[in-house]
């Protein structure tokens, strides 16, 4: 069976997936790997054999999509080429993470394909929402990649084509310790802005990644990292407490580590914002927002919080079974 597996690389958290599908599905198939978008920062250590400048949201700094850039980076031309030439029709299945490319490629061609990603999840009516549903953001979900069959990734199984996160081998070979920092990363965020913010609570030592930085800088109680795995998995697994955002993949990582959490949705984006009032329902401190006026929130999170630990169990041989299972 020759299989392609597509990946959209907005945010780390998709690549960072991929790094335990891509070795569980090569055993079973011949794997080529497909990669879209301009936004991810992690390495994969496998052979690419195609990218595609694909489709794109661009962070900005004040905790939100920054439109104009995610505008300007969007080359509609090129992503009708890129999903003309998708050879899709020369694979027995695909496989996407959310990557608009292969998904519409597939759809154009009528050529079966399976999703599986977190926002395969949101296909299911079980999986949390506001009360108040956006209705644009839904149908970004629904429609951004569409597909025949929907594999979903969450914090909890919800349905029973819903499975709870995929952990990379990296994090689960981490032998946690607790020391007395606490690690940010909220890419959406200026860190001068951020650095702002946590000069202000200085009986902590702030350890803050930033897509910005190549070299380590130190200020007072702040330290800024590049984004870089190495460094990344030590202070997390260092770390007394974590702040990121509300993506899937990034509070998955510091849940199954039992560290406490504090998670900051980017504005306006309706995935985040679903992401937060699952985690709520869970326990997990949530923030709309950073701002001066959230310190006395941060500091109360700090000294009354709790630890939580979530076993999430290892199942990738189990999706990867549902999946041969489904393209069969």
């Amino acid at each position: 069976m020759k299989i392609l597996y597509a990946i959209q690389a907005t945010g780390n958290g998709h690549l960072a997936r991929a790094r335990e599908i891509i070795p569980a599905l090569s055993h079973k198939a011949e794997v080529d790997v497909l990669i879209s978008g301009t936004q991810g920062d992690l390495a994969l250590p496998y052979p690419v054999s195609f990218r595609k400048h694909g489709l794109s949201f661009v962070f900005g700094n004040k905790g939100q999509i920054d439109l104009k850039a995610s505008l300007q980076s969007f080359r509609p031309v090129r992503l009708w080429k890129d999903i003309k030439t998708c050879p899709v029709e020369n694979y027995d299945l695909v496989i996407h993470d959310f990557d608009p490319v292969t998904a519409h490629a597939c759809y154009r061609k009528k050529i079966r394909n399976i999703s599986l990603s977190h926002q395969a999840a949101f296909h299911y009516s079980e999986t949390p929402r506001p009360k108040k549903k956006n209705i644009a953001g839904e149908w970004i979900l629904q429609h951004f990649a569409p597909s025949n069959s929907h594999i979903g990734l969450h914090f909890r199984a919800y349905h029973p084509s819903i499975f709870t996160p995929i952990i990379r081998q990296e994090i689960r070979r981490l032998k946690s310790e607790r020391q007395d920092h606490i690690v940010v990363y909220l890419p959406a965020y200026d860190h001068h802005y951020l650095c702002s913010i946590f000069r202000e609570i200085p009986n902590i030592q702030w350890k803050i990644f930033s897509k910005h930085y190549r070299h380590k800088e130190s200020h007072s109680n702040i330290e800024i990292f590049p984004v870089d795995t190495k460094n990344w998995l030590e202070q997390l697994r260092t770390c007394e407490a974590a702040i990121v955002g509300a993506g899937f993949e990034g509070p998955s990582e510091v849940m199954f580590l039992g560290k406490k959490l504090l998670v900051v949705p980017m504005k306006n984006q309706y995935e985040q914002q679903c992401n937060a009032i699952a985690l709520k329902d869970l326990g997990i401190k949530t923030l709309n927002t950073i701002n001066p006026k959230k310190i006395p929130e941060i500091k109360d999170w700090i000294r009354n919080s709790s630890e939580n630990i979530f076993t999430f169990p290892d199942h990738t041989h189990q999706i990867i079974s549902k999946i041969l299972g489904v393209g069969n």
